[in-house]
């Protein structure tokens, strides 16, 4: 009985302590606006080196049979 006693009290400051600052952390639209950035520099990458791969793979010549002299 104790134990939970103890837990209940802890709890419950804890709480009062968190409602009590004020200062809890930013807010989630800068975070959301980092994140799309940095996926969208992400996207612009890969689609950047897609294109560059794929014109890299188009300037290879194709085998051809050998013609006899």
């Amino acid at each position: 009985m104790h134990l939970i006693t103890y837990l209940h009290v802890a709890l419950t400051t804890r709480l009062a302590e968190l409602r009590r600052d004020g200062e809890r952390g930013d807010s989630p639209v800068p975070t959301a606006v980092i994140i799309f950035g940095l996926v969208f520099v992400a996207m612009a990458v890969t689609a950047l080196a897609l294109a560059r791969a794929n014109d890299w793979m188009s300037n290879i010549p194709t085998h051809q049979d050998p013609t006899a002299p």
